[in-house]
């Protein structure tokens, strides 16, 4: 309930400063799979559903998809690295700026000359991650997209889930290798994102998210429990852990370093999509995305934090990173403060 409280709190206050169309947030405990917090603008008054709109309605989370951009990023590096295709200090020419895939010119927000292939990631380096994916292959990219159960429901307790779309290669175009691997020909949900994000944190293993832990009657007697469910490991502990070393360069020195708490190691990356608009990419509409975990060594909580057309700032590291810091900065401290209060709790039964 408090987890719930402070993320509502950020997410609504940031929305409105961000002139943001609409903005979901996500707290996932990173071992367990349950979800801590969900919460969705535009919202509805409980006591008053009538006067609500559609939109206002729409769980978000699970039913709402949109092309995710770099943040998608994370399933490249990490089918390069499960592949031992690459290495963290492996260089790639990033063509310093522009790169013709096909008919279609790839940018990078900044040019950039040679990179390690960890700087691709710290920098978010389009042209480097399609160079990556290209000596991949498109099944490769296809088959590790699925491992991280892209396409496809999670199975969360929730009404309303769709699937996203994961299109098989037979359906990729010539310039699809260039898109796909950054995060765009690919639709998700923010439930999926974060569900991916957290079997990474999770050292590969993929738990099925849920949001209730347990149903009583009116007697206080247990009817049923849930509890944590692994779905499959989608990457070795070895990559995994290179994998987050990598995102906690994001956040230390890369795109993300708003998403920085003191005192506390974070991982994560961000992404800026362009949204489609009458069936081509606007140059004014974005997504702005940030998900990350804490603490890297030890990872407790994953979250997620995107908004719908921010305006004037639009870019995930600038506009969603600060919304994560603020959430899962003090969601780890309440944390921690239960954990105190049950440890004295159980010292003082032990003592009597």
């Amino acid at each position: 309930e408090t987890i719930q409280y402070i993320t509502e709190q950020a997410l609504f206050k940031a929305v409105k400063d961000n002139n943001a169309k609409a903005g979901t947030v996500i707290v996932m405990d990173v071992v367990t799979g349950e979800i801590l917090a969900l919460a969705n603008y535009p919202s509805y008054d409980l006591d008053d559903v009538a006067k609500s709109e559609i939109a206002s309605r729409t769980n978000r989370a699970v039913s709402f998809v949109y092309e995710p951009g770099s943040v998608f990023k994370i399933v490249t590096a990490s089918a390069a690295l499960e592949e031992e295709t690459f290495k963290e200090d492996d260089r790639i020419f990033c063509e310093n700026g522009e790169y013709r895939i096909a008919n279609h010119i790839l940018h990078d927000h900044k040019p950039h000359g040679d990179l390690s292939f960890k700087e691709v990631f710290q920098y978010s380096s389009n042209i480097g991650v399609a160079k990556i994916a290209q000596r991949l292959g498109p099944d490769t990219i296809y088959r590790y997209a699925q491992r991280f159960r892209f396409g496809m429901k999670t199975g969360i307790n929730l009404k309303g889930e769709v699937s996203g779309l994961l299109k098989p290669t037979s359906q990729w175009s010539k310039t699809s290798i260039g898109a796909i691997p950054i995060g765009h020909e690919i639709t998700t949900t923010p439930l999926q994102m974060v569900s991916a994000l957290a079997a990474l944190a999770n050292d590969g293993l993929y738990m099925k998210p849920f949001v209730v832990k347990y149903i009583k009657d009116q007697h206080g007697e247990l009817i049923r429990e849930f509890t944590p469910t692994v779905v499959d490991r989608v990457i070795s502990v070895d990559t995994a852990r290179r994998t987050k070393e990598i995102l906690k360069t994001v956040v230390e020195a890369g795109t993300g370093q708003r998403a920085q708490i003191e005192g506390v190691a974070v991982g994560g990356k961000t992404g800026t999509a362009q949204k489609i608009e009458n069936g081509t990419y606007s140059h004014s509409s974005y997504y702005a995305t940030f998900i990350g975990f804490a603490p890297v060594d030890a990872p407790r909580l994953a979250a997620i934090v995107v908004f719908d057309e921010p305006r004037p700032r639009y870019f995930g590291g600038t506009v969603s990173a600060p919304v994560f810091k603020e959430v899962v900065e003090k969601s780890l401290k309440y944390l921690d403060n239960i954990r105190s209060t049950e440890y004295v709790s159980n010292s003082r039964q032990l003592n009597h």
